[in-house]
């Protein structure tokens, strides 16, 4: 199987989320999507991140009734800080029957050249980019890259960042949000303070 990885602290997951994660695979080759919750760095500052395990339930939540897209707490389990050329090599380890591509944003391409072992990560995976709205250019050596698809999807300009302070100052967020999410958060009065 060909999985694409879609990293993210998810904090919370929202529609926005689903909305690429459900077109990237969709409208490529890619047979699965793995949305894998990066764990708290231990090393940042806390703020507003929730526990681990309450971003793996939202996201578990959020992709039940995606067949083709599922969680993935793979990061919880390895050294921190971790980076991404880690991760790869263990899920590629774990998984040796499954081809491994990445998902990113087109912001993030922009400074992909900054990545730890970015040269390693080309050699061994296809990386699949969504577009985004963001400042910079995509550096040279990247443009044509055989291994790096642009995939043409919706821009979607929700972010976490938005519905944290959105609930913190009572505004209504729940549309941004699946049903399950929205329950979630609510129920365990998430982002509130």
């Amino acid at each position: 199987m060909k999985i694409g990885l879609y990293f993210g602290t998810f904090n919370p997951i929202h529609i926005g989320h689903l909305i690429i994660a459900n077109h990237m695979v969709e409208h490529s080759d890619l047979d699965e999507i793995w949305m894998v919750v990066t764990p708290h760095n231990p090393f940042k500052k806390k703020s507003s991140l929730l526990e681990n395990h309450h971003r793996f339930e939202l996201v578990y939540r959020a992709t039940e009734n995606y067949s083709k897209i599922k969680p993935s707490d793979i990061e919880f389990k390895l050294p921190q800080p971790n980076y991404t050329v880690h991760t790869l090599a263990h899920i590629s380890d774990t998984y040796p029957n499954n081809e491994f591509c990445l998902i990113m944003g087109e912001d993030n391409l922009k400074g992909f050249h900054k990545w730890k072992n970015y040269e390693t990560i080309l050699e061994h995976h296809h990386i699949y980019v969504y577009p985004r709205i963001a400042e910079g250019v995509v550096a040279h050596q990247f443009k044509n890259h055989p291994k790096i698809h642009k995939v043409s999807a919706p821009i979607v300009q929700i972010s976490s960042t938005m519905i944290r302070n959105g609930i913190k100052n009572k505004k209504n967020v729940q549309p941004l949000l699946t049903n399950e999410v929205w329950q979630y958060v609510d129920e365990m009065n998430f982002y509130r303070k």
